[in-house]
């Protein structure tokens, strides 16, 4: 079975320049909302299709994983009640450092206004996962070992003083990881962590690098369809899985560039 895990980021009418393209208009994430629930799509959260997969349990005929990004106050505001008029369960991937009143947790460069705490509080109250996005959205392939602890760490551990649960998933930031990365997410006690590489989940992929599909505002309703049914979708997503493979091979090389100009 080959599994849709769809990454939105801002859901507004009016986002910040820095969102654009990466939003979508509250409208356009109802139209596909009513799409899924036409088409007799089951929602999962990220975590429940991730143990699932781990696990070899049972999965609805057809799967679905709606995943949003960084933590954006739209969220709650626009996507929130749109998810709970359809029961659809859904997974926000919070950036800790980000959040509206972080206060001296405070870190990063938001790209918006983001979620405060007690929106927090009503997301995770109202049936959504709340996992991990790092602390500050940095580039964690490019940190060294000491501060690529501290991003994960500190993200798990204040995600899971507020909500009381644990947070055993994680979202790269900017999708960028690495098989060092996977083993410091790993050592920080995440069971699970999430990529784009826009290609569908099926069973036997590494439970650290389960990847997504890009919703972005240009995503039109046939396009969305497509990709959902996974028709076609090589097409939809063939530059940007080139230019993926492109940024490992470029970020693998920096990487190593700081580590030697370290040790000069």
């Amino acid at each position: 079975m080959h599994i849709p895990i769809l990454m939105y980021h801002a859901v507004s009418d009016d986002p910040s320049a820095a969102t654009r393209s990466l939003s979508v208009h509250p409208r356009m994430l109802a139209a596909q909302l009513a799409l899924l629930r036409a088409e007799n799509f089951t929602a999962l959260t990220f975590t429940g299709l991730a143990q699932a997969l781990r696990n070899g349990g049972a999965l609805p005929e057809r799967p679905i994983v709606l995943t949003f990004d960084d933590g954006y106050a739209d969220f709650h505001r626009e996507a929130l009640p749109l998810l709970t008029s359809y029961a659809f369960p859904a997974t926000v991937f919070v950036t800790t450092g980000w959040v509206a009143d972080a206060g001296a947790n405070a870190a990063g460069t938001p790209l918006d206004r983001m979620l405060s705490w007690s929106q927090i509080d009503e997301v995770h109250s109202a049936g959504i996962e709340v996992a991990a996005h790092s602390h500050s959205h940095a580039q964690l392939d490019q940190l060294a070992a000491v501060p690529l602890e501290l991003e994960l760490r500190t993200s798990k551990t204040l995600l899971e003083d507020r909500t009381g649960r644990e947070v055993p998933t994680l979202a790269y930031p900017f999708g960028y990881s690495s098989a060092r990365v996977r083993d410091a997410v790993r050592a920080a006690g995440y069971r699970h962590a999430s990529v784009v590489s826009n290609v569908v989940a099926r069973a036997g992929i590494d439970p650290l690098a389960l990847p997504r599909l890009t919703i972005r505002r240009s995503t039109d309703l046939q396009t969305f369809r497509r990709i959902v049914h996974a028709d076609r979708i090589n097409r939809e997503f063939l530059a940007d899985r080139a230019l993926t493979k492109s940024w490992a091979v470029i970020r693998r090389s920096r990487y190593a560039a700081s580590k030697i100009r370290g040790h000069g």
